[in-house]
């Protein structure tokens, strides 16, 4: 880090010129990839999606689109089997086919009695419509397409008998939030930088505010030209283009704060002008590095999965971190230099601004909060570790399924649609109706034949009009029983698969997104392991210690599992989502989100591990009283981490509040993520873990530490509480007195050298 500092401080116009050619050619890469981003949601390799699309290729409709159901309520003393209705309601299906460009089934094509109900007055129809742009992330969320249910109804009135209803359900029917046409960057950027800069003036109370908002404002575009240089080997979603200057606000500013802020501390001290940026560098530099490694470890999550989507966010995420530790690590030097000449010239002219000094010391508000929590360790960590294991057990229901209609809208044309269907004894099931692709050389009428006598199944739809059957093959529809978001509709898909003959494939909404959850959460725990190991070695040479990043794994594991409880508790028990983000819950979290919030939230929360870690080690350093550290570290750290989760928590509690349900679950997951990290993870039981473990916190045996190539920390006995001095300069009188090895500088100095 040196070196580097070195670098930057003597070619300070050569750096200056590299970081403009860079923010220029970011934005080129701007221009050059919002043409060419992919608004699909690609599943390669799943059967479910495979099937899904050979059947929008070779009928350009249904697949994974959920079915539209018009159901029609004819007048007293008609019934729809009877010859003259069934023709008008034929009629009526086939104006809505050709208003929407669908295909459609009825009792009029098949002349199934399954399509009517108790005492003939109703019937019903399934409509499958094209392919809706799926441009957000993907889940399990509904309402992409709910217009469609009004012209359907116009279109069919028309023909219906006289005094005859016609209501249209189905599960984007019944959704409870809609589709609100994207997350309007613009406005959550201005959102997200608004709070920015609130924050960053309430810790510096002066212009230099603004110098961590300037590296992020650099490190954005230049992230895009890392992801344009990806480009040629991933699918670059637009999903990853409209969340990466979000997402980058957030970590840029994390981490110039945290350099900014060591910066001031140093001037404090007395260490003035370029000696001030090279020590601020030698310490908050390398937990920069570590940091930045700890979010791409988290991200690696994403990139391994074989869902380009998730691909695509994973590397952007990457990009952007990669980006941001650059720039704080490059300019952000160069910056501080230019400030502390002119700090010097104030000093000089006796106009140095009063009050540095008090603004770089240790915050009072933390300083007591870390010594009460030391006084009363025991306790705080079975408060605060009691919250979370509740959470963490709660997330043991997590509902990854499609969303059950009991979940759904309780009113409107959606809804009585279906309670006019279920009151004529049809089950609810058929909204989650599915297709089958019969191959040429298949008789599709046996593979109907096979899966009627399938458990689970209403019926099987298998009309041969040309809408379909095409080139000798054939698709036919399953009408299930119980709907396919609960465990039994589950179970008759599985049921479906096992029964039909090789290269007959069963698409559908909820089949595809079985096979998703399956493929994702089968590996999941094995990628978890790996990166757990990943992590340790990286810690372990951070701190130097063998506890310390095993306790930091464990508690981050802790806190995903919380988060996803809160998840629980605000999206599918629903408990004041409305109140706060004016959405009602369906009853479901998107499949996308837990492995989503994994990636995010493991390197984020990683990141504020390294920050207070990374301090306590250098204060154990210094004094040799664990004590000191906990109570110097977190005072030190304390209102860093807090207004650096506050600007993220911003930045993702803005994107939640657009209306998206998809986007607003995965957003508002980050932002409880953020929060209860910050307080409950890092705020109690972080300091008071390392106060109950002592002086093993530190230790690291010479043989791991060859392994690790850095040098050992044999343990030792504690020093008296306050070993060290209380003050802010770089004296103590306790092991490592005289300005001792930095912690994090150390691991870059092993046994070789």
């Amino acid at each position: 880090m040196d070196k580097l500092c070195s670098f930057v401080l003597g070619r300070k116009r050569l750096v200056r010129m590299i970081v403009i050619l860079l923010l220029l050619a970011g934005g080129g890469a701007i221009a050059l990839l919002i043409p060419n981003m992919d608004e699909r949601n690609a599943y390669p390799g799943l059967a479910g999606y495979k099937a899904n699309q050979k059947i929008m290729e070779t009928y350009g409709n249904g697949g994974y689109e959920r079915p539209f159901v018009p159901v029609v309520t004819l007048p007293e003393g008609q019934r729809a089997d009877s010859p003259a209705t069934t023709q008008a309601i034929g009629r009526a299906f086939a104006d809505a086919a050709e208003k929407v460009d669908a295909r459609v089934v009825s009792y009029a094509d098949t002349g199934d009695e399954a399509f009517l109900g108790e005492g003939g007055r109703t019937t019903f129809g399934l409509v499958f419509g094209g392919p809706v742009e799926q441009g957000g992330l993907p889940g399990s969320a509904l309402g992409e397409a709910p217009e469609l249910g009004p012209l359907i109804s116009e279109a069919m009135r028309a023909e219906l008998p006289p005094g005859s209803e016609v209501r249209v359900t189905g599960l984007d029917a019944l959704a409870t939030g809609a589709d609100q046409g994207g997350l309007n960057v613009p406005v959550k950027l201005i959102v997200t930088i608004g709070a920015a800069i609130v924050v960053l003036l309430y810790v510096f109370r002066s212009a230099l505010a603004f110098v961590p908002l300037l590296t992020a404002l650099v490190a954005v575009p230049i992230s895009f030209l890392g992801l344009l240089a990806a480009s040629p080997f991933i699918a670059v979603h637009e999903t990853t283009v409209i969340m990466l200057p979000l997402f980058g606000i957030g970590i840029a500013i994390d981490y110039a704060l945290i350099l900014v802020t060591r910066w001031r501390e140093e001037e404090a001290k007395g260490h003035h002008g370029d000696d001030a940026v090279r020590r601020a560098m030698a310490t908050s530099g390398h937990a920069i590095v570590f940091s930045a490694g700890a979010v791409a470890i988290g991200l690696v999550t994403m990139v391994l999965l074989p869902i380009p989507l998730l691909r695509s966010l994973g590397v952007g995420g990457m990009m952007v971190t990669a980006a941001s530790a650059l720039v704080s690590l490059t300019l952000l030097p160069l910056l501080l230099s230019s400030s502390g000449r002119r700090l010097a010239k104030r000093r000089e002219a006796g106009r140095e601004r009063p009050g540095l000094e008090r603004e770089a010391s240790a915050g009072r508000f933390w300083t007591a909060v870390a010594e009460r929590v030391i006084r009363f360790r025991w306790l705080t960590a079975a408060l605060a570790g009691g919250v979370l294991v509740v959470l963490s057990v709660t997330a043991l229901g997590l509902n990854l399924s499609v969303p059950t209609t009991d979940r759904l809208a309780e009113s409107g044309p959606g809804r009585e649609g279906l309670t006019a269907l279920t009151d004529a004894g049809v089950p609810s099931g058929t909204l989650t109706s599915f297709d089958v692709y019969v191959p040429g050389g298949t008789d599709p009428a046996e593979v109907a034949d096979t899966l009627r006598a399938t458990d689970g199944v209403y019926a099987v739809a298998t009309p041969d009009t040309d809408a379909w059957r095409v080139d000798g093959s054939a698709v036919i529809t399953v009408l299930p029983e119980h709907e396919g978001g609960a465990t039994a509709g589950e179970d008759t898909i599985a049921r479906v698969v096992g029964a039909v003959p090789d290269g007959t494939l069963v698409g559908g909404n909820v089949t595809q997104q079985i096979d998703y959850v399956d493929v994702t959460y089968t590996a999941f725990p094995w990628m978890l392991a790996v990166l757990s190991l990943v992590t340790f070695v990286m810690l372990a040479r951070a701190f130097r210690s063998l506890i310390l990043p095993l306790k930091a794994i464990v508690l981050n594991l802790l806190s995903l599992g919380a988060v996803l409880g809160a998840m629980v508790i605000l999206w599918q028990w629903g408990w004041g989502t409305e109140a706060l983000l004016g959405i009602k819950p369906d009853g479901s979290i998107g499949t996308f989100v837990p492995v989503t919030i994994f990636a995010f939230l493991y390197g984020l929360s990683m990141d504020y591990e390294v920050f207070i870690l990374a301090r306590m080690r250098e204060e154990y350093d210094r004094t040799g009283s664990t004590r000191e550290a906990v109570v110097r570290g977190v005072g030190r750290t304390g209102r860093l981490v807090t207004c650096a989760a506050l600007i993220l928590f911003c930045s993702f509690a803005s994107m939640a509040s657009g209306g998206e349900l998809d986007v607003s679950i995965f957003a508002s997951g980050i932002a409880l993520g953020i929060i209860i990290d910050a307080t409950l993870i890092r705020g109690l039981l972080v300091p008071a873990v390392v106060a109950m473990m002592g002086k093993w916190n530190w230790w690291l045996p010479a043989g791991a530490a060859r392994l690790l190539r850095v040098e050992p920390s044999p343990l030792r006995d504690e020093a008296p509480d306050g070993g060290g001095p209380m003050d802010d300069g770089g004296s103590a009188s306790g092991p490592g007195a005289g300005g001792g090895p930095e912690p994090i500088a150390a691991a870059g100095r092993g046994a070789s050298g």
